[in-house]
């Protein structure tokens, strides 16, 4: 096949596989405090919202010719961009490698192990305690490794923000209605930029929180050992800076696992940290902003599901140690202090 015609062959591939992607539910949950919607992200068909940005992404460097049946794509992930890139590349007969680290889910590195044919696995933390930096620079080397490479890079591409400004933006809103608060998890920072700028556009007076877990430096907090991968970044993200937020919850691991359970044995959702930290942080910020007289018409984004977390989140013993590790450094921190 010539290589023109099967560049064009590619480039119709991935338009037709985006066009077929469903909307995700959005559903309502019983709240004391206000009227609470959760869009379902982790509907999609590799599991979480990076659906949207992976596959964007692909199709826009497909069009544009940086990425054509010859190329490899290299990306680092913690998970669910892994998952979601192995998927539509394995479905477009692209080359992935995908790099993780010792925080990736046994589940998650599995089905990697199974989609692509090399799986890079990073074992050194970096200055953070995490592996971001460590991932990035060996994501660096084999750019430099192999023939023909390329590198989403969704920690800064507007690809990945356009996503869920076209998307996963438009589909909340006309399915929500009017929102006084949306909240959202951040890790690259592409959800929430895309998520806030049109969601603002619609309705100016929404309130745009972006959830952080305690130990990510994304909004300038100190850094510490992360045990939840998915939300939190060892550096700052460009695509975070761009996003309009209002206001910032940092919610500790401990609460995320907590409100997983609370969304499974209460709503029958069987979600993961991401999502799990998000509805945590409504909780939270209603216990401390009581509602008085408007009943306010709050989202959130459900970003992953909870099947990658049955042997942590969703297992007794490992949230013991979570409990411990977390009630110890609590514990020197305070020592310090005194």
């Amino acid at each position: 096949m010539p290589p023109r015609r099967a560049e064009r062959v590619l480039v119709e591939r991935a338009r037709q596989i985006r066009a077929g992607l469903t909307e995700t539910p959005l559903i309502s949950l019983t709240e004391d405090d206000c009227d609470l919607f959760v869009k379902l992200e982790f509907c999609n068909p590799a599991g979480s919202s990076k659906d949207r940005s992976a596959m964007w992404i692909l199709e826009q460097a497909i069009g544009r010719g940086e990425i054509t049946g010859e190329t490899t794509v290299v990306e680092s992930s913690s998970g669910n961009f892994a998952l979601a890139l192995a998927f539509y590349c394995r479905t477009l007969g692209i080359r992935f490698v995908p790099v993780i680290d010792p925080n990736c889910n046994e589940a998650t590195e599995t089905q990697l192990r199974l989609l692509c044919g090399r799986v890079e696995k990073v074992s050194a933390a970096d200055a953070a305690g995490g592996y971001l930096k460590t991932r990035l620079s060996r994501v660096r080397e084999l750019m430099t490794e192999l023939d023909l490479a390329y590198w989403p890079n969704q920690y800064a591409n507007p690809d990945a923000r356009d996503a869920h400004y076209r998307f996963t933006a438009a589909e909340l809103i006309a399915q929500a209605g009017p929102l006084d608060y949306l909240f959202v998890g951040v890790g690259t920072g592409g959800t929430i930029a895309g998520l806030s700028h049109r969601v603002k556009e619609t309705y100016p007076g929404c309130v745009v929180v972006a959830v952080d877990t305690e130990g990510s430096v994304i909004f300038g907090g100190p850094p510490k050992k992360r045990w939840i991968p998915g939300i939190g970044s060892s550096i700052e993200p460009p695509l975070a800076g761009q996003a309009l937020i209002d206001e910032i919850e940092i919610v500790p691991e401990v609460r995320a696992v907590e409100a997983c359970a609370a969304m499974a044995a209460g709503h029958s959702l069987y979600a993961g940290g991401s999502t799990g930290s998000a509805y945590a942080a409504v909780q939270d910020y209603f216990a401390r902003h009581r509602p008085t007289g408007h009943r306010p018409r709050v989202a959130f984004i459900a970003a992953d599901r909870g099947h990658a977390y049955a042997r942590t989140v969703y297992d007794p013993d490992w949230v013991r140690a979570l409990r411990a590790e977390a009630a110890r450094t609590t514990e020197a921190g305070a020592l310090a202090i005194s």
